[in-house]
């Protein structure tokens, strides 16, 4: 009897430390290590991605030397319009925003969006996607917002994307299936509407 209340407490104190130890680490990698709101986290066609902690981050606007309107520090649309217009020098005629608001559901496949002057792409597409189109995710119970994000890489089966402000514990780089059913590419994830291009 005494020998088992003596294991039992040692199980006990056993699976404590555990538990410490991997609040400790969890501290460590997720809260100790954590960026601050406006640290650059990485970079494409040498434009910065910052972190922006919580979605609803706002430090207000973010404009060009010009007077351009990026958008809301360091928000997801405010990245993919710095990029568009620093790196491919392209100014949208519609500045403003939020991110689901980028898609226009009254284009068909491969149509002008004119708001945007890129072309839009709906998911499924006749055409596959390429680095630098602009990807759009609808709004969801969690976001009502949605999100965009930049293709940063594409291959037979996937492409990979960088992003700002993905969450307080998202990467700036994710990669989604790629899949051609009855010649059309689709990206297996139901909340992408489609793709913007420069042509």
């Amino acid at each position: 009897m005494k020998i088992n209340r003596i294991l039992r407490a040692a199980v006990i104190a056993v699976m404590c430390l555990a538990v410490v130890v991997l609040l400790k680490c969890i501290t460590k990698k997720y809260i100790l290590n954590q960026p601050k709101v406006g640290d650059k986290i990485d970079s494409f066609n040498n434009v910065p991605v910052y972190y922006n902690g919580s979605t609803a981050t706002n430090l207000g606007r973010n404009r060009s030397a010009e007077g351009y309107n990026y958008g809301l520090k360091y928000q997801c649309v405010e990245f993919v319009k710095r990029n568009y217009y620093d790196h491919l020098n392209h100014k949208m005629l519609n500045s403003c925003g939020h991110a689901k608001d980028f898609y226009n559901p009254n284009l068909k496949d491969n149509e002008r969006n004119t708001d945007r002057n890129l072309l839009q792409f709906s998911n499924p597409s006749t055409t596959k996607p390429k680095i630098n189109d602009i990807l759009i995710f609808d709004a969801n119970s969690f976001n009502p917002y949605g999100h965009v994000a930049i293709v940063s890489k594409v291959t037979e089966d996937e492409i990979e994307i960088i992003q700002q402000n993905p969450g307080r514990f998202g990467n700036s780089r994710e990669t989604i299936d790629l899949i051609k059913v009855n010649n059309k590419w689709k990206l297996d994830n139901a909340s992408i509407l489609g793709w913007l291009r420069k042509n």
